[in-house]
């Protein structure tokens, strides 16, 4: 009788079937993400777009710095030095706070009671990705990619079917956020949980003392040990969110929604390079190993050619046809706007030439380097904000997300090298001691 692979989840995939798995997933998930905007800007108004934007940019930074960089913890604790059950329970713990925190935020801002129900619909959303996330993180450290990327894609297309059927149904964003909480939940209890349960019970696992004051000592060690990564991705998605604070209070959820739904189709590069990242990443940290300098930068040269490349065809064609494309995708409100989509493009370039050499700063270990970097940008892109959209409105906007990009490729270039060439003189003190230790061992004999 033939033996079902698809049902050994202990059975790992191959790189390239993992691969391959990873990229299909995200780029599905990312084009429901896509979707949804456009429903909202074809079903409803560029105001609904703007109070789904801003429940995103608000949730977004609470629930990034709420799951610690768990996931990625837990895919390579290879050794097990914790258990599932520490993980799962450190992010029920953070999770709960995030979402009080986002209660919190809404009430204390003063939002009209349809922002602050999409805010906190949008953070009950974000609470039931952060549990799945935990067992995506399971299935990850077991290379089964192929089931968490069908959960994303469940994920993806129910909630971009029930927020379009719910916001066309009822004409109301909240609704439609409502709707799509749910199927975020339904996926989480239906598929992401069971999957990662019967993973959990096939694998092999380092079991010990259940008593409850050690397990809380351990997942205490755990969250501070994962701090730093929490703070570090906090100053990121502030980077990104920051101007969609600044429009919405400065010029209006409407404009905010015309803004948000633009810069949002960069994310279709964003995905190529994501999937370049993740298999570069393995390769420019073993030439950092071997002391390879040379081919540390070629390599890193290479990815951010293919950046530049990548951004200047996204320049082009907006500035081509940019207004076309998006009064096609989002209707004429938004394709009047197609000067704004020209410096999106423009950014996103740069961008995503920000995220190859973030990539390799964590290659190269520069992780407080890092940190300070991404605290420099969130400081710059306040004052750029403060200063820029007040005068300018979205142009403003759009010039900020440039100034932000510009100090992550440059700052991380010059970190990059400045550890790349301390390398040589480092290897050769090691060669050079090397040297001196065996003439000694030879003078002895």
């Amino acid at each position: 009788m033939p033996v079902d692979r698809y049902n050994q989840p202990f059975a790992r995939l191959s790189l390239r079937a993992n691969f391959s798995w990873t990229f299909v997933g995200n780029v599905v998930y990312a084009a429901c993400q896509w979707g949804m905007l456009m429903a909202l800007a074809k079903l409803g108004s560029p105001a609904m777009v703007g109070m789904f934007a801003l429940g995103l940019a608000i949730t977004a930074p609470v629930f990034m710095f709420s799951n610690l960089h768990l996931r990625t913890i837990q895919a390579t604790d290879a050794q097990q030095q914790y258990q599932f059950r520490d993980y799962l329970g450190v992010r029920l713990a953070t999770t709960t706070l995030a979402l009080l925190a986002v209660v919190v935020i809404t009430l204390t801002v003063g939002y009209p009671w349809e922002t602050g129900a999409v805010v906190v619909a949008i953070g009950c959303a974000k609470a039931c990705e952060s549990i799945s996330d935990i067992f995506y993180g399971l299935l990850q450290r077991l290379e089964r990619m192929d089931r968490i990327a069908v959960g994303m894609m469940l994920k993806g297309v129910v909630s971009l079917l029930v927020l379009a059927v719910g916001v066309y149904l009822s004409g109301s964003v909240v609704w439609g956020v409502v709707g799509m909480t749910g199927a975020w939940a339904a996926v989480l209890t239906f598929y992401d949980a069971p999957q990662g349960l019967y993973a959990l019970r096939r694998s092999p696992a380092r079991h010990t003392s259940s008593a409850l004051p050690e397990r809380m000592a351990i997942a205490a060690r755990l969250a501070w040990m994962a701090l730093p990564l929490g703070i570090g991705i906090l100053l990121v998605s502030l980077s990104t969110a920051i101007p969609r604070y600044f429009v919405e209070r400065v010029l209006g959820a409407a404009s905010l929604g015309i803004f948000a739904a633009i810069a949002y189709i960069q994310v279709a590069g964003t995905t190529v390079i994501s999937a370049l990242a993740a298999a570069a990443n393995p390769r420019l940290a073993q030439h950092y190993a071997r002391g390879d300098a040379r081919a540390f930068r070629a390599l890193l040269h290479k990815l951010v050619a293919i950046a530049l490349t990548l951004g200047g065809a996204g320049a082009l064609v907006a500035w081509l046809i940019g207004g076309w494309i998006l009064t096609l995708i989002y209707g004429p409100e938004y394709g009047a706007h197609n000067h704004i989509f020209v410096l999106v493009m423009i950014a996103a370039g740069i961008g995503y030439v920000g995220w190859f050499v973030g990539d390799a700063m964590t290659a190269v270990r520069c992780l407080r380097a890092q940190a300070l970097l991404f605290l420099t940008m969130t400081i710059a892109t306040i004052g750029a904000c403060a200063w820029l959209i007040p005068p300018f409105g979205l142009t403003g906007a759009a010039l900020a997300t440039m100034v932000t990009s510009v100090i992550h490729a440059a700052g991380g270039w010059l970190i990059v090298e400045h550890t790349l060439r301390a390398l040589p003189s480092t290897r050769a003190t090691a060669d050079a001691d090397e040297a001196t230790l065996t003439r000694r061992v030879s003078f002895n004999r």
